[in-house]
């Protein structure tokens, strides 16, 4: 670089860096103010403090991509025997969880089942300005579309941050199973339905990831939407008692929910950034992310500093993003090029993101995935990107597991996944696979790219990561959205 674009960059740095410190003092004074100060501050791998504690004698099933998870949620509402709840961002009442010759609209899977049982969905009411989508009058349409002649009831929550939504998506049914994930129920913005093998099929592919919950954790799932509904409508629902044990998972349910939003909840719930800040401080050799966005200038500290200071040797960071988000833009405003500085060149941290690929034909594929995994040790999944939005502004559910075994192969059949490769070919030593297959397969179609020619596998190093961040503006961009 010359001397001027030097001297740019560092500025651009340095003050990027004091508006970052800025947002973190600006959170830190707004939860303190709401009785959650030590949330930033909580070190020890394990359970949120506060809210909702582990609920030992559950079930985890770990569902990866459309075409697993969306068949059997369709399964689980029709064999539903009391009611079906559902929340959501948004529905699309002609979504089909199954395809093939005898497909299952959203509609008619609902409609049938409410012929016999009590089905209750609750959605986001809408941006109430035409700035996002969906709109007030998008939502207004859809509900309409989806209630029409059938037993179905429809409310629409308005009770949001401004500029914020209701991000969690979540199924009950009978009060026995839920469903905690990132997946939505629509085609909104991408059809969800896609297959792990992630072909070219004239749309955008979708990476996403969800839960099937069984046992005593589906009451809190369950509570947390009767509250919800009740103050939407109005109308007392009582959640149903914990179901009996069922497993061997030790589970908890933890969500964000802004303050001053609801009646029940005046306060807020943090414990979604005070699990990952757990987790993530206390990593020793492996923090595995993939996230819809990377911006939150918490996170991206925890993540700098164990770059900087990596707990051992074979310490390695490694997370999946989409090449570019639903704005368009760099997928971290900057905070990659952040962590790769922190790196220093030690090759400890890598930054992916997916396509979908038929041969040496490559397209887009959108990763829309919120997982968390530590030390083979710690996982969560939920709806809650690692960003503002979701950490302190929307509501959200995660289910957080501390269980060896549940974590460890839940990564290994995502990195089986990404890296085309047997499961047996991925379960060595961490340290070993991030350096001898994640690395030289992204860097070497990251090359292909570059010099034009046709992918040979859907993994690529995601571009823009260096140390040249647009660190001002990123820090000023949350800011102002993410509050």
């Amino acid at each position: 670089m010359s001397a001027p674009e030097v001297l740019i960059s560092a500025i651009d740095r340095r003050v990027g860096a004091l508006v970052s410190d800025g947002i973190i003092s600006h959170h830190r004074r707004r939860l303190t103010r709401n009785g959650h100060g030590g949330v930033l501050d909580a070190e020890g791998a394990g359970w949120a403090s506060d809210g909702p504690q582990p609920r030992p004698g559950c079930s985890l099933e770990v569902l990866i991509d459309g075409a697993e998870a969306l068949p059997r949620i369709a399964d689980e509402i029709g064999d539903a025997r009391a009611h079906v709840y559902l929340a959501g961002w948004f529905f699309s009442p002609d979504f089909d969880l199954v395809r093939g010759p005898a497909p299952s609209p959203l509609r008619d899977l609902l409609a049938e089942a409410a012929e016999r049982v009590d089905v209750r969905v609750l959605a986001w009411a809408g941006a109430p300005l035409p700035l996002f989508q969906p709109s007030r009058k998008t939502v207004l349409t859809m509900r309409e579309s989806l209630c029409r002649g059938t037993r179905i009831r429809c409310a629409l929550d308005p009770h949001e941050r401004p500029m914020h939504c209701h991000h969690e998506k979540i199924v009950i049914v009978d009060g026995n199973v839920a469903f905690v994930g990132g997946i939505d129920l629509t085609a909104l913005g991408g059809d969800r339905f896609d297959s792990c093998d992630h072909p070219m099929r004239g749309r955008m592919g979708w990476h996403d990831v969800t839960t099937r919950l069984r046992g005593p954790a589906v009451a809190d799932v369950a509570a947390h939407f009767a509250a919800r509904w009740s103050e939407v409508t109005g109308e007392a629902l009582e959640a149903p008692p914990p179901p009996p044990t069922v497993g061997c998972h030790e589970l908890q349910v933890v969500r964000t929910v802004p303050e001053k939003v609801y009646a029940f909840l005046p306060h807020g719930d943090f414990r979604i950034v005070e699990a990952y800040t757990r987790a993530l401080r206390s990593a020793r050799t492996l923090i595995y992310l993939e996230s819809q966005f990377l911006w939150s200038a918490e996170i991206v500290e925890i993540l700098a500093e164990k770059l900087r200071h990596p707990p051992t040797d074979g310490f390695r960071l490694v997370v999946l993003l989409p090449a570019r988000p639903n704005n368009g833009a760099d997928s971290t405003r900057g905070q990659l090029g952040a962590l790769a500085e922190a790196d220093r060149d030690n090759r400890r941290f890598l930054a992916a993101t997916l396509r979908a690929r038929s041969g040496g034909l490559a397209g887009p594929l959108y990763v829309h995935a919120k997982v968390g995994i530590v030390d083979d040790a710690w996982l969560t999944i939920g709806s809650a990107n690692l960003n503002d939005h979701s950490l302190f502004n929307d509501t959200e559910m995660n289910v957080v597991a501390c269980d060896p075994e549940l974590a460890r192969d839940t990564r290994l059949r995502l990195w089986s996944e990404h890296l085309e490769r047997p499961l047996n070919a991925v379960s060595g030593e961490s340290t070993t696979v991030v350096d001898e297959l994640w690395r030289p397969i992204a860097s070497e179609q990251l090359a292909r790219q570059h010099q034009g020619d046709p992918p040979t596998h859907r993994l690529l190093e995601l571009p823009g990561v260096s140390r040249r961040s647009k660190a001002l503006l990123g820090p000023i961009d949350g800011l102002l959205v993410d509050g």
